[in-house]
């Protein structure tokens, strides 16, 4: 395990281990325009090509939208017991969203006779990606799909990778099938993006879309950024535990491993001033791997050995500093008073607070939204939320005292700008 002595580190070291494990995509970018450029010229063939060439499956036959009947036999063949926590999970997840949702409609008076306010309405339509690799993701249906759903879009479309069958992974239908989402498209990577992008025979244009994905994919969102909203940057997945002198060494450990065995390109750090308690949690580690299964126990070495480790501080407020750096995607915070830490914490895609609230609680069913910026975004993006769904326009209203009132002065600011029919239309308007 990597092992950092804060006050040593370089200012080179330093910045590289801020940088941590974003991919660089900039070699999957051509591979990602030719792509794009056969699917908007060939539309559902060039979807079936790459589909036969990147998965090795034959779409001909079954096709690319998922049928009703599908959907509803996904959800009956899953067992009882994750059929309740799915709905348990979308439950919670709605209450938490629902409190996101913003005025419909909001008016002000600025100065007598001069009004302005808001209105809010949902996106037309939205494409939701969840990935599936080597895993099967119901929690990011449920993480797009919720807000999406409580936001009220009136068109939402799934798109998601098929398994070695053409199938679309049971869970998440069943989870698509809870929320009452529909249309669900067995189309994944490079390719899905660029069919909402421009819309094929059978795969609908959308004006959005959101979701985390492999190199491939986030290739094809930088092409594609500009023809459509690609979201916000989610990237491979990043924690950090803090934690003092007072955190037990075992739910340091345990917690530590949560991100780290999504894969070999995770990063998962404890910051701590507590040179003890490092030392303790460097040693249970092992233990806790020797009970895993051998392929993820390899990626959690590996994250350990690469992008994370223990950082070692100098006291509490230079972690505070370093988590402000760094700005994690999640942040879990296992300190004696965690709820005073939480106004100095600036930059965090989430915060846990306390030891009874793994980063397990809300990748899954606490209620808050799991799909975060990475890579540093947490600085200016948010976590997934209704707001994703929803935009705002502004509007006005002035009477005819109000527009006596400041119709001089909004003639002066337009001279001052050199725009002199601006300035007309308002000294001649006859009214």
């Amino acid at each position: 395990m990597k092992f950092y002595r804060l006050s040593q580190l370089s200012s080179e070291e330093y910045r590289s281990l801020l940088r941590r494990s974003e991919a660089d995509i900039t070699k999957h970018l051509t591979l990602a325009a030719e792509v794009i450029n056969r699917v908007r010229e060939e539309g559902d063939k060039a979807i079936l090509d790459y589909t036969l060439k990147f998965d090795g499956i034959s779409l001909e036959d079954k096709g690319f939208r998922v049928t009703d009947d599908e959907l509803e036999e996904a959800y009956g063949r899953l067992d009882a017991k994750s059929r309740e926590t799915l709905e348990y999970a979308a439950a919670n997840i709605k209450k938490f969203h629902q409190e996101q949702l913003p005025s419909e409609i909001w008016l002000k008076e600025i100065e007598g006779g001069l009004l302005a306010g808001e209105k809010t309405t949902p996106v037309a339509d939205v494409c939701l990606y969840v990935p599936r690799g080597k895993g099967s993701f119901p929690s990011v249906m449920l993480m797009l799909g919720v807000p999406a759903v409580v936001a009220g879009v009136p068109r939402i479309v799934v798109c998601t990778p098929p398994g070695p069958e053409g199938e679309v992974d049971a869970a998440t239908l069943a989870a698509a099938y809870i929320l009452g989402i529909k249309e669900v498209y067995r189309v994944g990577g490079m390719q899905a993006l660029a069919a909402v992008a421009f819309g094929t025979e059978s795969i609908p244009r959308c004006h959005k879309v959101i979701g985390p994905g492999n190199a491939y994919v986030n290739a094809a969102k930088r092409i594609l950024y500009g023809v459509l909203d690609v979201g916000l940057p989610a990237g491979p997945s990043e924690a950090i535990i803090l934690a003092d002198e007072f955190a037990d060494a075992q739910t340091a450990a345990l917690d530590l491993l949560i991100e780290a065995e999504h894969g070999p390109d995770s990063a998962s750090l404890l910051v701590t001033h507590s040179g003890e308690l490092a030392e303790k949690v460097a040693q249970v580690i092992p233990g806790y791997l020797d009970k895993l299964p051998e392929e993820k126990a390899a990626f959690i070495n590996k994250v350990f050995n690469n992008y994370g480790g223990i950082v070692l501080t100098g006291n509490l407020e230079e972690s505070i500093k370093f988590i402000n750096d760094y700005a994690p995607e999640h942040l879990e915070i296992l300190t004696a008073d965690p709820f005073s830490l939480l106004p100095r914490i600036k930059n965090a895609g989430e915060i846990l607070l306390g030891s009874h609230t793994p980063i397990t609680f809300c990748n899954f069913l606490l209620g808050p939204n799991a799909i975060l910026p990475t890579g540093s975004f947490a600085k200016t993006y948010s976590g997934v939320s209704v707001h994703d769904f929803l935009k705002r326009s502004s509007f006005g209203y002035v009477t005819r005292e109000g527009f006596e009132r400041v119709k001089e002065k909004a003639i002066h600011f337009a001279e001052m700008e050199g725009f002199f029919a601006h300035a007309m239309a308002v000294r001649e308007r006859e009214i």
